[in-house]
C-alpha cells in the first residue's frame, strides 16, 4: 500500500535550530506582553464558520480552510486570532471589568493558493486591548509594536501609521456610490496610480479630487501630514496622527514611525488608526494591526478595541539575513519577448546603458552600468512571483498576467506599450447570449474568464487550453473563447468574430509592497523617470 509521507502544501517540518529560533522569538514576545500586563488566551484551532461571517472578518472566504463536523455544520481552521478573542471577551469574560489586556501565541491557517510558496500555517503572536479608547490606548499599541520588533532582535524596521477615517472623510465629499468608493479605495490601497486617475477623472474639480488623486503617494515621514493638510484642509484624522507622533517621539520611538495615508484597507472592519510593520529582508509586512471599535458589538458586548499581530516566522527569517547594504542596487524583473524589447527601449530613453541586456550571453542577472539597477529576464508569471516574494523590487509584466495570476504588490504605472485586449469570440454568426443553455468557453486564462462571466451573473463551463485556443470552437469543443486579441486577423482567418471586449491589456510596472516603503527614494525616482520617458501615465 502506498503511503503519503510528505507534508501538505503550505506546511513544513521545523528541525533543531529552526525550532530554537522560533521559540526565542515567540518567547521574547510573550515576555514583553506579560511584562506590559497582558494575560494569555488560547482559543480552539477550529471555530464555526458562522463566527467569522457574523464578525465581518475581512479574510476572503476562499482563504478559509473548511471542515465539517458530525452534525453537518461548517467549521474553519482558525484564520485569525482577533475574532475568536472578541468572542471570548464578549461571552466568558463578559462580566470582567474593562479594559482587558489579552495576548496570544497561536497558529492561524489560511489557504494561500496553489504553488505560491506561501505558508498555510502562520505562527502569530499578538495583543488585543479591549475596552480602551483614545490617544492613550493607541500610543500604547504603537509603542508595543515597536518594542515587539525590537525585542526580537530586529534592527532595520519601521512602523507605518494610517487612519481609516481619512479616506472616508475625503470620499464623503465626492458624492460617489458605494461601488465607486470601493473601486477608488482598492486603487489607492494597491497604489495603482493609472487606474486611480481613470476612476477619479469624472470627479475632476470636486472638493477632494486632488487629495484622493495624491493619496497613494502620501507615505514617508511626518512631512506627508503637512502635504495632506495642504491638499485636504484641516482634518481631525491628520491632527490625531500628529499628536500620536509627537507623543511617540517624546517617548523615544520617533525614529521608528512613518506614515502611509493610503492605508485604506478593510474599511468596514477598521475604524480608526491602522498600522503595519516593515523589516529589511521581508517581502511583506511582518506586523499589522489597528483599531476595530465595532467588532465586539457584533457579539453582544459594546466595547472599543485595538490590537496587532506579529508574523513570528517572517521575523525569524529576517533575523538570519545580513544587514542591508547602504545604497544597495534595486532589482527589476522584465518579461521576456516583446515586453522586454519595449522595456529596454524605455530604459534607454531614460538614459540607462542597456548593453548588458542587449548582449546577455548566458548571464541571468544583468547589471546596468550607469544606474544602481540589476535586471532579471523571466517569463511573465515568474515576474509576478519574484516581485511578490521580494527577491525583485520591481517588475514589468502584462496586465493579462496580472489579471490571471493575481498577487500582492503595487501596480504603479501603465507603461503604455504591449497594448492588446481580452475578448470573447465565437464562430461568425453564432448568437452566444441568445440561449438559456449553459455555454462552454475555452481559454488560456480561466481566472479572467471566470471573473468576467461572474460579473455578468452567468454560469459557464470553462476548459483550459494551452495551445491555439481558436481550435476549440472550430472542433466544437467550446461555444466560444476568451483570449488575447491584437488585430483580430487570426480570429478572422479561422472564421471567428469578437462578441465582446473583456478587458484592455498593456505592460505595467509593479513594485513589491515592502520595497516600496523601505526604498521610497530610489524607487520613486525610477517611477518618475519611467513616467517622463514612457508612453503611459500615472
Amino acid at each position: 500500500m502506498d503511503l503519503t509521507i510528505n507534508t501538505p502544501e503550505g506546511t513544513r517540518d521545523l528541525l533543531f535550530s529552526e525550532c530554537e529560533a522560533r521559540r526565542r522569538v515567540r518567547g521574547a514576545l510573550a515576555e514583553l506582553f506579560q511584562g506590559r500586563g497582558y494575560a494569555e488566551v488560547i482559543t480552539p484551532e477550529v471555530e464555526y464558520y458562522d463566527l467569522f461571517i457574523q464578525s465581518g472578518n475581512p479574510i476572503p472566504q476562499e482563504a478559509l480552510l473548511k471542515i465539517e463536523d458530525r452534525s453537518g455544520r461548517i467549521m474553519v481552521m482558525r484564520p485569525d486570532c482577533t475574532t475568536p478573542i472578541a468572542r471570548v471577551a464578549a461571552t466568558r469574560l463578559r462580566t470582567s471589568p474593562l479594559p482587558q489586556r489579552l495576548y496570544y501565541d497561536q497558529t492561524v491557517f489560511r489557504d494561500r493558493g496553489a504553488h505560491r510558496g506561501e505558508r498555510r500555517e502562520i505562527a502569530q503572536c499578538g495583543v488585543e486591548l479591549i475596552g480602551a479608547v483614545g490617544e492613550e490606548a493607541d500610543v500604547e499599541m504603537v509603542s508595543m509594536a515597536v518594542e515587539s520588533l525590537r525585542c526580537c532582535g530586529l534592527k532595520s524596521f519601521h512602523i507605518e501609521l494610517g487612519h481609516a477615517g481619512f479616506y472616508r472623510a475625503l470620499a464623503g465629499r465626492m458624492n460617489m456610490t458605494a461601488g465607486e468608493m470601493e473601486g477608488v479605495r482598492a486603487a489607492i490601497e494597491g497604489k495603482n496610480f493609472a487606474l486611480l486617475n481613470d476612476l477619479l477623472e469624472p470627479y475632476r474639480g470636486r472638493p477632494a479630487w486632488a487629495a484622493l488623486r495624491r493619496l497613494p503617494y502620501l507615505f514617508g515621514g511626518p512631512e506627508v501630514l503637512d502635504e495632506a493638510e495642504k491638499l485636504a484642509g484641516e482634518s481631525a484624522c491628520i491632527t490625531y496622527l500628529r499628536r500620536l507622533y509627537d507623543r511617540l517621539s517624546a517617548a523615544g520611538y520617533g525614529a521608528y514611525i512613518r506614515f502611509d495615508l493610503g492605508l485604506v484597507h478593510q474599511l468596514d472592519y477598521y475604524t480608526g488608526m491602522v498600522f503595519r510593520g516593515y523589516v529589511e529582508g521581508a517581502g511583506a509586512p511582518v506586523l499589522s494591526g489597528g483599531r476595530y471599535d465595532n467588532l465586539m458589538e457584533r457579539f453582544g458586548r459594546k466595547a472599543e478595541a485595538t490590537g496587532f499581530a506579529v508574523d513570528a516566522d517572517a521575523v525569524v527569517s529576517c533575523l538570519g539575513q545580513k544587514a542591508p547594504e547602504s545604497g544597495r542596487r534595486l532589482r527589476i524583473a522584465l518579461t521576456k519577448g516583446r515586453i522586454q524589447d519595449k522595456a529596454v527601449a524605455l530604459f534607454e530613453r531614460m538614459g540607462l546603458d542597456c548593453s548588458p541586456i542587449r548582449n546577455p550571453g548566458r548571464r541571468l542577472i544583468h547589471q546596468i552600468p550607469n544606474w544602481p539597477l540589476d535586471v532579471v529576464l523571466a517569463k511573465a508569471p515568474d515576474v509576478i512571483t519574484y516581485v511578490e516574494h521580494g527577491v525583485c523590487d520591481l517588475g514589468v509584466v502584462g496586465k493579462d498576467t496580472i489579471l490571471e495570476k493575481g498577487g500582492s504588490f503595487y501596480e504603479v504605472l501603465d507603461l503604455g506599450f504591449g497594448k492588446c485586449r481580452f475578448a470573447l469570440a465565437v464562430k461568425k454568426g453564432d448568437d452566444f447570449y441568445g440561449t438559456y443553455l449553459t455555454r462552454t468557453v475555452a481559454s488560456k486564462y480561466p481566472n479572467v474568464t471566470r471573473s468576467f462571466f461572474e460579473g455578468k451573473g452567468m454560469d459557464v463551463d470553462i476548459i483550459k487550453i494551452e495551445g491555439s485556443v481558436e481550435l476549440a470552437p472550430i472542433l466544437e469543443l467550446a461555444d466560444g473563447i476568451v483570449d488575447i486579441v491584437e488585430t483580430g486577423a487570426t480570429l478572422k482567418e479561422n472564421g471567428l468574430a469578437v462578441v465582446e471586449d473583456v478587458a484592455d491589456v498593456s505592460a505595467r510596472l509593479i513594485v513589491n509592497t515592502a520595497s516600496m516603503k523601505l526604498n521610497k527614494g530610489p524607487i520613486g525616482e525610477l517611477i518618475a523617470r519611467c513616467e517622463a520617458a514612457g508612453e503611459g501615465t500615472v
